[in-house]
């Protein structure tokens, strides 16, 4: 997998026509332009909020998820999310809906490092918990998260080329093998952040103090969220995540340790890319140590 290129992308005098156009009473607000994402523009509104554009027409559907479904599932979700407090109207300057969010004050996780905190992992687990609840019939599908294992096997073969050397493929494999083995989800698909990774928490004082970018918000199997606990705790927290998230069996656990593999395999590859990330890299390293050493 490599960064997508982006297809539309704003600078600060044309963000700043947008909002004096549709939300006058921030356009006066300071914009410092914060990161682009995978799928994402941000840039930062004045002190507390945040203006998330979609930087590619593929991620246009993902926000139109967010904005539709996160009011009606912030309110019971122990971690604060980012909620829509103005959706901008597509325009001649700019073509896709766009959003105007709250502002987490910390540091995205894939720069902090593991984290080490009891009550991060205790925090995530309840989360999770609270999060993983049946979802209407309405909710959206993603092909690629909460589906069963077996249909993400040649993207997985895929990764595992491109990394060779630079990871314990075979333990990899064995664990990958093992999560293909499990038995399949077959409860009602519950909801699903999608994209449970920690470039998208965000950490304050060393604790985790937020969720963010839920774009790939779907309906599925809950093993695929729970891989973020193996990509963002430190080893030794991942038994009170799992107390905190409650009831859970071993097939599920073999399932999230599969989608940790594949998440793992892809963020060393995203890292090494020439357009990359070199924290993606540290990420996805000490996901595959946390999978082989929680799968022995």
């Amino acid at each position: 997998m490599t960064w997508p290129e982006a297809s539309n992308v704003l600078d600060e005098r044309a963000l700043r026509s947008l909002l004096e156009a549709q939300f006058p009473e921030w356009s006066d607000l300071v914009l410092s332009r914060v990161d682009e994402g995978f799928d994402n523009v941000l840039w930062r509104l004045g002190e507390e909020y945040l203006v998330r554009l979609p930087r590619r027409s593929e991620a246009v559907g993902l926000l139109e998820n967010e904005i539709m479904w996160l009011p009606e599932l912030a309110p019971r979700l122990p971690l604060p999310v980012p909620r829509p407090l103005g959706v901008g109207a597509p325009s001649n300057t700019f073509p896709w809906p766009w959003v105007v969010t709250t502002w987490f004050e910390g540091t995205p996780g894939d720069l902090f490092g593991a984290v080490t905190s009891s009550s991060s992992a205790q925090g995530l687990g309840a989360f999770l918990r609270a999060l993983h609840v049946p979802a209407p019939g309405n909710a959206p599908n993603n092909p690629w998260r909460g589906v069963p294992l077996a249909n993400r096997a040649d993207q997985m073969e895929e990764r595992l080329v491109l990394v060779e050397g630079l990871v314990d493929s075979s333990e990899v494999r064995r664990v990958w093998r093992e999560a293909l083995d499990a038995p399949p989800f077959e409860g009602r698909p519950t909801w699903l952040h999608g994209d449970m990774h920690p470039a998208n928490v965000i950490v304050r004082s060393g604790s985790l103090c937020a969720v963010v970018d839920f774009g790939d918000l779907c309906a599925g199997d809950p093993a695929s969220d729970l891989a973020g606990a193996w990509m963002l705790l430190a080893p030794e927290l991942l038994p009170e995540f799992l107390d905190a998230y409650g009831e859970h069996d071993e097939a599920l656990i073999r399932r999230s340790l599969g989608w940790a593999a594949l998440f793992g395999t892809m963020f060393v590859g995203l890292g090494l890319g020439v357009r990359g990330r070199s924290s993606y890299l540290g990420v996805g390293r000490r996901t595959l140590e946390n999978v082989a050493h929680y799968a022995v």
